[in-house]
């Protein structure tokens, strides 16, 4: 059996799912709608990058490289109202791009890989993206 195999060019990407909980209500909504009152999330956020070619042993980034994101997500937004502490309405949208803008600042200068996307979870059946544009 012959086992080779040319290896077609094209972008490879990963992702990575991380998790919070958070509490937050949007204001800028009328009294009566359910999500003006105060409530809370099991947010799952999903961090997806891409790279041209492979580092290392044949990675994209090292999984264990994204770990300082785990500790933004847990030191700073796990167990808070994010309407409190966040300079914007904290919609999934507003949050998928704010947490984008905040990898491609902090994480994205250390690894080789680059972020394509942002996923916010706040429920099973609901999510929002933030494609980042390509640098």
């Amino acid at each position: 059996m012959d086992r080779s195999v040319l290896l077609p060019s094209g972008r490879l990407s990963i992702g990575k799912v991380f998790d919070f909980e958070a509490g937050h209500r949007l204001p800028g909504l009328p009294p009566g709608h359910k999500c003006s009152q105060q409530h809370g999330h099991s947010y799952q956020v999903e961090v997806i990058l891409t790279a041209q070619a492979l580092s290392g042993p044949g990675f994209v980034t090292d999984f264990g490289d994204l770990s300082p994101f785990k500790k933004f997500l847990d030191a700073e937004l796990d167990h808070h109202n994010l309407h409190e502490i966040l300079p914007f309405e904290p919609t999934s949208e507003r949050l998928a791009q704010y947490l984008a803008g905040w990898f491609i600042q902090n994480i994205e200068p250390n690894i080789p890989g680059q972020l394509v996307a942002v996923r916010v979870r706040e429920t099973q059946r609901s999510w929002a993206r933030f494609d980042a544009e390509q640098r």
